[in-house]
């Protein structure tokens, strides 16, 4: 029996959860957003700090509508059970089957108004048998429904034709008054777009590990899409990566 196979099976064995107090945090094999976000103080107060920066910085509100890109096992999700919990939809989407059965199992049930979605989007680190975008995607939301649409460490891991793809999804998706936060690894004078640079950060082992940006190259992108650039945080998210809060021309 191989290795990775034995690994699979391991993990199956382990519980999928901790309990945080009166809540359940995603067991630490399931963290996929580094090694600080096994610690479980760190994850929980992660998961605050985000649901707070929504509501302070993009006017997220109980009335508002958002929409999570990539939410994994759910860190966003508990963060705005804890501080705003009768918002008026929370929709996480990913393309981890075992990431949407988490949150469904443990977070989908605290609160209707929030749901776990999956979407099979191709992505050679993620999801390697998921539908080909090159044709543009649709996500199962109507024109102008989301308020504000939120990504964290999911633009690093794409190149930049599934960028654009998911850029002019959102133009569809969101209000006109709506927002858009999302990480990125950008640089000033480099390659437009490398994948997997060497001698940057971190050795980058796997496929779309990270994606590096020239961020003048990267900036046209997001114009071209039809947006404007709000504010642009160099190198303050995890691994390095930028923030960039951004809304419609």
């Amino acid at each position: 029996m191989g290795i990775n196979k034995l690994k699979k099976i391991y993990y199956r064995m382990l519980a999928d959860s901790v309990k945080y107090g009166s809540i359940y945090l995603p067991a630490r094999h399931l963290r996929y957003c580094g090694t600080d976000f096994y610690n479980d103080d760190h994850f929980f107060n992660s998961a605050i700090y985000e649901a707070r920066r929504l509501i302070t910085r993009m006017g997220v509100t109980n009335n508002s509508k958002v929409l999570d890109v990539g939410c994994g096992v759910g860190r966003l999700a508990i963060g705005l059970l804890h501080e705003l919990p009768s918002i008026k939809q929370y929709y996480g989407i990913d393309v981890s089957q075992k990431s949407i059965n988490w949150c469904n199992k443990y977070l989908q049930t605290a609160s209707l108004n929030f749901m776990f979605i999956k979407v099979d989007m191709h992505n050679e680190l993620y999801n390697i048998n998921g539908l080909d975008m090159k044709d543009g995607i649709v996500l199962p939301f109507s024109n102008g429904e989301i308020d504000v649409v939120y990504l964290y460490s999911v633009f690093s891991h794409m190149r930049s034709g599934d960028i654009m793809n998911y850029l002019r999804e959102f133009k569809r998706i969101i209000a006109s008054t709506g927002k858009i936060f999302f990480t990125a690894f950008v640089e000033e004078n480099v390659e437009d777009e490398l994948e997997n640079p060497e001698n940057y950060i971190m050795t980058w082992k796997m496929p779309l590990h990270c994606v590096r940006y020239d961020r003048r190259y990267f900036d046209e992108l997001i114009k071209q899409a039809g947006y404007k650039i709000d504010v642009f945080e160099y190198s303050v998210e995890t691994d390095g990566q930028s923030g960039f809060f951004i809304s419609l021309k």
